[in-house]
């Protein structure tokens, strides 16, 4: 595997291009201040948080056959609302003490509606500088409520500090991208190899960050566009699928 070698702090050293098993905040906690120039993740959603009845208790409809319908492995993604946001925000705050003053974290998430109401995610983005919000049209799905339209696409918060720029000639991408969904990673949800390369490619970053990799996609856009990076996932199944996955790309 080629991954590109830039100077980076001694101490972020033992951390590069690598997978750590472990809670996100407590990894982050141990690296060093304004070590990385990008974040590219996407957490898990609390889906099985919901006012519905498909992913609470599996009598069928939309979920029956998602693999989400068992929750992430070591993640039940079903915390009480409040707890959720209290948890997000704080792994937002760490990734920005992560950050160079020119750096940026691109956060996917996803709207919903909830008991008839828009669930925009704004208690999470409270006080954080959201400079963009980025529409990945991905398309598909069916609807099984009649109460809305059929929903075809998440969001990425752009949150820049003050510094960021884009890379040369990003700026002429528009700010909705329609990228497929990938159809061929075992991960209960994963998002496309082309949408983390679209964010990787757009900065000048030298070390990606993602703190909820997954099955590594964030890891093989940063070495397809030969940038260092640091992964973390709370599961240690989803740690060997990620670097069996990373070996035996390409």
């Amino acid at each position: 595997m080629s991954v590109a070698q830039v100077k980076s702090p001694d101490r972020l050293t033992p951390f590069l291009n690598k997978m750590h098993h472990g809670d996100c905040i407590a990894t982050m906690e141990k690296m060093p201040a304004k070590s990385v120039g990008a974040v590219v993740t996407s957490p898990p959603y609390n889906l099985k948080n919901s006012t519905g009845n498909g992913m609470k208790d599996g009598r069928g409809g939309k979920w029956s056959k998602a693999a989400l319908l068992n929750g992430y492995s070591d993640h039940t993604d079903c915390m009480p609302h409040e707890e959720y946001v209290a948890w997000q925000r704080k792994c937002l705050e760490s990734m920005m003490r992560l950050l160079k003053d020119d750096g940026a974290i691109f956060y996917n998430h996803k709207w919903r509606v909830q008991g008839g109401i828009l669930q925009d995610r704004q208690d999470i983005m409270a006080g954080f500088p959201v400079r963009q919000i980025i529409i990945w049209k991905r398309s598909g799905g069916i609807n099984f409520n009649k109460g809305y339209f059929l929903p075809t696409y998440e969001v990425i918060y752009l949150i820049a500090k003050k510094n960021f720029t884009l890379a040369p000639k990003a700026n002429s991408f528009g700010d909705v991208w329609e990228i497929p969904q990938t159809r061929d990673n075992p991960h209960p949800a994963p998002f496309p190899i082309e949408l983390a390369e679209r964010c990787i490619a757009s900065t000048s970053a030298n070390v990606i960050l993602d703190p909820f990799m997954g099955s590594g996609t964030t890891a093989i856009a940063a070495i397809n566009n030969s940038r260092d990076w640091v992964g973390m996932d709370i599961s240690s199944k989803y740690c060997a699928m990620a670097e069996e996955r990373i070996v035996n790309y390409g």
